[in-house]
């Protein structure tokens, strides 16, 4: 064979080749589907409590617990992330947080019933951009104080957000002519948060999982985000049969952090509440793979923030510990996530939009203020910029809290200061602040929180108390001495039916 035609052979296979190439379909992108849970205890979920101490685990009692398979499978399907917080946990700055980017005190939504600000751009709306069908079902908490509130007209980038309201933890819902409805009503007609005659299609958990399932089969043969916010397990705390029985028969304890303060609110609800949220995520994992789009698709459980549930004496959120603040996240990518991933990095609700979308391929905002840790997900080794530090917030100004893997250091407008060793003291019983060997432990984590304040404008930063343990904390020698403090009451408790 002369030269010649080797050549003209190699160069005919190479175009042939390219022309294979460029006839072969594109990778379909990534769909992503987020389950938003409201007030959830981390302890509640199996792939939580398998990581802790048995008397961490079973705080309310030895063996007493929920059966959480489908959660726990996402899990083992993907990544864990061991300590995830809520930058302030409380509903409404927590999720202005979490779909921004941004730190509660820069999107307009810093305390509860507060509106989000026009300017801001969600993940959906960055997913819209690109492309992708985009919806939302459930409570959204970020448009003022409308309740219920259906479907705002801001939407932020969630096209479809029918099925959206605004406030409110209602048990039931209904279709409609005039679109969804609250189902239960009180004797005036007026909007009610009684659950009797829910059923396992009326029930607000149900409802709004049904919702999800329809737009994922309505949408699979174009990449699509789905966010679905179930208004439970905040209370009041109250579930449809059979979850109502399921738990009834098990003893709750207090936990050991109570020290005898007994403040138990229907737990076994809360539990049953927990169970049924459970199943359905097992329902909308069900609709993806019947859809064939499982394998392709991101799927996120997580929630806005923690519950007491009866830890130190305390019921409900607002405070920095963590039952309160520590929020579960799991994350599912196959393909690309790691089964059974622990990510040990301390990672918070800010971090959110810039990690999904590092994720998905797609651009940074440049308004984020979160961290894209997408690379932890992935497996690879933190950046080298990496600050192992989250922050969080009271809504109204009472602390301020820096957190590392190990470590948590806490500020407040009411006591001194605190550090945990959160590996040796999962309970935090322990204060070390004052220990001689925590000095640069405390001292690092103190600049670390200056210098968030001075970076993303936080205005509690500045308040007499706060500055004077912060300054003394990042700098100070010698023997601590408290600064004045006026009376604050200790922790916030939210309203049942609050939000």
């Amino acid at each position: 064979m002369s030269r010649r035609r080797s050549a003209r052979g190699v160069f005919g296979a190479a175009v042939l080749l390219c022309a294979a190439t460029a006839g072969a379909a594109p990778e379909p992108r990534p769909n992503l589907v987020i389950i938003h849970t409201d007030e959830l205890n981390f302890r509640t979920l199996g792939c939580y409590r398998a990581r802790l101490p048995r008397e961490h685990a079973f705080v309310w009692g030895e063996g007493v617990a929920v059966a959480t398979p489908h959660i726990d499978a996402l899990a083992q399907r993907g990544a864990l992330c061991d300590r995830f917080y809520a930058a302030s946990p409380v509903c409404t700055p927590s999720r202005a947080s979490f779909v921004s980017g941004r730190y509660p005190q820069n999107t307009g939504a810093h305390d509860n019933d507060l509106p989000l600000k026009d300017d801001v751009v969600t993940f959906a709306e960055a997913l819209r951009r690109q492309g992708y069908a985009t919806g939302y079902a459930g409570k959204w908490h970020l448009d003022g104080a409308s309740k219920p509130g259906w479907a705002p007209q801001r939407a932020f980038g969630f096209e479809d957000n029918r099925h959206m309201f605004n406030r409110g933890h209602w048990k039931q819902f209904e279709d409609t002519p005039a679109g969804p409805q609250v189902k239960a009503k009180t004797p005036n007609g007026e909007p009610s948060y009684a659950v009797a005659g829910a059923d396992e299609r009326s029930f607000s958990t149900d409802y709004l999982c049904d919702k999800a399932v329809a737009f994922i089969r309505a949408h699979r043969e174009r990449p699509f985000c789905y966010m679905l916010s179930l208004p439970d397990p905040h209370g009041p705390n109250s579930v449809r049969p059979p979850y109502d029985a399921q738990y009834a028969s098990l003893t709750f304890s207090a936990p050991a952090s109570a020290k005898g303060k007994k403040r138990l609110e229907n737990m076994a609800l809360y539990f049953g509440m927990v169970k049924c949220i459970d199943d359905n995520v097992g329902k909308v994992v069900a609709a993806l793979r019947a859809a064939d789009v499982l394998e392709r698709t991101v799927v996120v459980f997580t929630a806005d923030h923690g519950d007491m549930c009866g830890e130190h004496g305390l019921l409900n959120k607002g405070v920095p510990y963590e039952a309160s603040a520590r929020v579960p996240f799991v994350l599912a990518f196959p393909g690309k996530v790691k089964p059974g991933l622990v990510v040990r990095e301390a990672l918070s609700t800010v971090d959110f939009k810039p990690t999904v979308l590092g994720l998905l391929g797609v651009a940074r905002d440049p308004q984020d203020e979160g961290r894209d840790a997408s690379a932890l997900l992935l497996g690879a080794p933190a950046p080298p910029t990496w600050q192992d530090v989250a922050f969080s917030r009271h809504a109204g100004g009472r602390w301020l809290m820096a957190v590392s893997a190990r470590h948590k250091f806490v500020v407040r407008a009411d006591a001194d200061p605190c550090l945990f060793d959160l590996e040796r003291d999962p309970a935090e019983q322990e204060n070390l602040f004052n220990e001689p060997a925590q000095r640069e432990t405390v001292r690092a984590l103190a600049r670390a929180l200056l210098a968030y304040a001075e970076r993303s404008r936080e205005p509690f930063a500045d308040l007499p108390t706060l500055r004077a343990d912060l300054e003394w904390s990042a700098g100070g020698s010698g023997t601590y001495r408290p600064p004045p403090r006026a009376p604050v009451a200790r922790c916030r408790r939210a309203a049942v039916g609050g939000g």
